[in-house]
């Protein structure tokens, strides 16, 4: 192709000058190349130089096996003792056989002396667990002692307990003089009741009699009155009627408050709450200890498990009510009501019976 005629008019560059620009450019290659070479030598060098310091430090670490620089070894320990994990490895639970679970052992209340067994009135069972903050008695069962139906407490040979019988209108005529000789020291004589449906106060038709001849035939006296107070008011109304009743007998043995459900019957106080129960009986007892008597809960083991808060009551005196060979109570209480079927001189009929440890006309 014929290149256009400007283009060959142009100078040409002389020869001398591209001679320069390609030796001076080699020169430069030259130079660059050197530079790299030097610079890869000090590398190496460097490399050297730091591999023989570590290979003099190593050989001045101990030969002994499990040694390590920077760990000083105690007690023949290294940093391998203290790694225990592969000790103790997971182990895989037994497979269980097809169609099994696993089944969750749990303690029998029965045994484990922790739960006391609560009987209802229409014979539900319930294990309870016993208060470890509520203070327990501390009798000892084997010391009591049954003759011809009279309960006795004794310690290190010596009687220390107080036989005693609670009588009522339902009791009928009672001998007290033949009660006394059959080995009774004291009498509970119900003062009076309210009623479960009319809430009306009403004085046991045989309490004053009852009152008179069992002081007369010299035993001691104490009271109960059978409550369905519904509010602390007629608590209070139910206590001023005992202790406008006792006149000027001399009452030592406690003042009880009595408060049950009817069985196979509805009462007004079966829409008590247990904290409205709990306030209504301590409403009676203050007003009876105000007054200078002794007062003293009454109730089942069920009563004052579940039906009042017992924690709130235990500077009373408890009247446990549980017929039968021994109480399986577990917190303190100082009469016990053991039978309400015995026969006894004096009484005729079913007696109830109840033994007391401590002597009231003492106290």
């Amino acid at each position: 192709m014929k290149l256009p005629e400007e283009f060959d008019e142009q100078p040409r560059m002389s020869l001398t000058v591209v001679r320069t620009i390609i030796g001076v450019t080699s020169f430069m290659v030259v130079i660059l190349v050197l530079v790299l070479i030097l610079n890869r030598d000090k590398s190496q060098n460097s490399t050297s130089q730091a591999g023989n310091e570590l290979g003099q430090t190593l050989a001045q670490i101990p030969e002994e096996s499990g040694s390590y620089p920077g760990i000083e070894k105690e007690d023949g320990l290294t940093p391998e003792d203290f790694d225990f994990w592969d000790l103790y490895p997971e182990e895989s639970p037994s497979p269980l056989p097809e169609g099994k679970t696993e089944e969750v052992v749990e303690e029998d209340p029965s045994t484990d002396g922790r739960h006391t067994l609560v009987v209802s009135a229409n014979g539900d069972e319930e294990w309870v667990l016993i208060s470890p903050y509520l203070p327990k008695h501390e009798y000892d069962y084997t010391k009591l002692v049954m003759q011809s139906n009279i309960m006795q407490y004794y310690v290190d040979g010596k009687l220390v307990s107080y036989v005693g019988a609670d009588v009522s209108k339902y009791q009928d005529y009672i001998d007290f003089v033949k009660l006394k000789k059959a080995g009774v020291d004291f009498v509970m004589i119900r003062v009076g009741a309210r009623g479960y449906g009319s809430g009306q106060l009403t004085v046991d038709d045989y309490f004053s009699e009852n009152i008179k001849r069992a002081t007369d035939a010299g035993l001691q006296i104490g009271l109960y009155f059978f409550s369905q107070a519904i509010t602390t008011d007629e608590a209070v109304e139910e206590a001023n009627l005992v202790l406008e009743s006792i006149g000027d007998y001399d009452v030592r043995y406690p003042i009880a408050f009595d408060m049950e459900s009817i069985p196979n019957d509805s009462a007004r106080i079966d829409n008590l709450t247990r904290e409205e129960k709990t306030k209504i009986a301590q409403a009676f007892l203050d007003t009876i200890q105000e007054a200078g008597y002794n007062p003293m809960l009454y109730g089942n083991k069920e009563w004052l498990i579940k039906k009042v808060d017992l924690s709130k009551l235990m500077d009373y005196d408890i009247w446990l009510s549980q017929p039968g060979d021994l109480p399986d109570y577990p917190y303190r209480f100082s009469m016990w009501q053991y039978s309400n079927t015995a026969s006894i001189d004096g009484i005729a009929g079913y007696a109830n019976l109840n033994i007391s440890f401590i002597d009231y006309s003492e106290k």
